[in-house]
């Protein structure tokens, strides 16, 4: 079965057919950096983290862009609030960006351009679009002609007209449609700025993208992502912008991903829910977020609570504690036994699952029961009294391969001292019960999370190792 995608422009899933085999080129839109990223801008790089690290696993050589929105009217204001430049502004957050996605598990992508280094591609780029018709010049600004681009609202499956029911020309705008929108806008005072033939000005928003996607991918790319609140105006924007400049097609799959609320209500700053992800994982396992996110599929919407992020926090470590029972048993197991074979097929048919579900959409939230799935099938296997090392180790490989291209990862969390104290405590009473297996169990459990124990005349003590 070949990978199936559900392509927002089609809105129906489309087997998935590179334009060029085996290599993928993807570009995912990245934030604006002015701030922390909240947890609905986390979203997108962990979804997409994922689907890149799938068609890697399928043999697939990813190409994956992902911008930074360096210069804008909200990086402005904050720079004037603060007293400070829009770069520092922009370096402090894209610092924290990358502490932030890091910790999630996502890996960086192949290039992340920023739109104050690519000022030559964007200013090609408007230039090309006036001297074909699509743009043009009003006092210093410059506007896309968007009734001239007849395919406009494909993406977002509007008529033109409908689109311009309830548009207005704002004060201060000098364009010809409502429908129009800016390319290059002139500077203010005071305003950071650049020089380009229509006077000193900045790129708009939307063109920042399509002149990077095709910098570094090329006129027409496989896959174009973000979040679904970008699928109307920023890519349809993208669409006209770039398929009227190459006369090609600019994207062949759109992905969007779902929103997110906080409590069952609409994230929004005006409602005081604003979640920052700088602050989530300084009281929570940033894996335990990520494996959150995951466990509903990416078009659907998530709703937030400290509730449900504790109950996805236990379930996530039921499967680790599963991955870690399997290394405390292998030790102890036989090379050989005699219905070896039929639990390696069981093993190979819930991976088999696992890919059909991955294979139809990215489906990460079917694909999370069959981790679970695994975790009983290890459970049911310890059970025995004659276990294989050939089966603990296709166990644990399954494990392995699974959690990675979750971006999980499988080793133990850090316990707090007062945990450990009380798992001493347990070791201490077990041996005065003469129960040495289970003494022998804690104390094996504490060396693999690296806590050396002392057993000394005055008691016993520990350390890390």
């Amino acid at each position: 079965m070949s990978i199936q995608i559900y392509n927002t422009l089609t809105r129906s899933k489309e087997p998935f057919i590179p334009l060029e085999e085996g290599k993928v080129k993807m570009y995912v839109c990245g934030p604006t950096v002015y701030n922390y990223i909240h947890i609905g801008n986390a979203r997108p790089p962990i979804v997409f983290d994922t689907v890149r690290r799938y068609l890697e696993y399928r043999g697939y050589e990813v190409q994956y862009i992902s911008n930074f929105t360096d210069v804008d009217d909200k990086l402005i204001r904050v720079a004037n609030e603060l007293g400070e430049d829009v770069p520092t502004i922009a370096d402090r957050f894209i610092k924290a960006y990358f502490e932030d996605v890091t910790a999630l598990g996502c890996k960086r992508a192949d290039v992340h351009p920023r739109v104050t280094e690519s000022m030559d591609i964007i200013l090609d780029f408007i230039s090309t679009l006036i001297e074909k018709g699509y743009a043009y010049e009003s006092e210093g600004d410059v506007y896309y002609h968007t009734r001239k681009f007849k395919e406009y609202g494909k993406l977002s499956h509007q008529s033109i007209d409908e689109l311009r029911l309830g548009t207005r020309i704002a004060i201060g705008e000098k364009k010809q449609d409502s429908l129009d929108f800016v390319l290059w806008k002139a500077a203010k005072p005071g305003e950071i700025f650049w020089e380009s033939p229509w006077g000193k000005g900045r790129p708009g928003w939307h063109i920042e993208c399509s002149a990077m996607a095709k910098k570094y991918l090329g006129d027409t790319i496989d896959i174009h992502a973000g979040g679904q609140d970008l699928a109307f105006p920023h890519h349809e924007n993208e669409i006209a912008q770039s398929e009227a400049l190459t006369e090609k097609t600019f994207a062949r799959y759109w992905m969007h991903n779902g929103y997110i609320n906080i409590d069952n209500e609409k994230m929004s700053k005006s409602l005081g829910n604003f979640v920052l992800v700088h602050d989530i994982i300084k009281k929570h396992d940033p894996q335990v977020l990520r494996f959150f996110m995951l466990a509903v599929h990416y078009r659907n919407p998530i709703n937030y609570t400290d509730e449900l992020l504790e109950n996805t926090k236990a379930g996530l470590e039921r499967l680790k504690t599963s991955y870690q029972n399997l290394k405390h048993r292998r030790d102890a197991s036989t090379n050989l036994t005699d219905n070896d074979q039929e639990w390696l097929t069981k093993v190979t048919t819930l991976h088999d699952e696992f890919v059909r579900d991955m294979d139809d959409d990215f489906n990460t939230a079917n694909g999370i029961t069959k981790l679970f799935d695994l975790s009983k099938l290890a459970n049911m296997y310890l059970i025995e009294k004659n276990t294989s090392i050939v089966v603990i180790d296709a166990f644990m490989r399954e494990f392995e391969v699974l959690f990675g291209i979750l971006g999980l990862t499988l080793e133990a969390d850090q316990l707090l001292d007062e945990e450990i104290e009380a798992l001493i405590e347990q070791r201490i009473q077990a041996r005065k019960d003469r129960n040495f297996q289970l003494s022998d169990q804690i104390r094996d459990q504490l060396k693999e999370m690296n806590i050396i124990l002392e057993d000394t005349p005055q008691g016993t003590r520990w350390k890390r190792g």
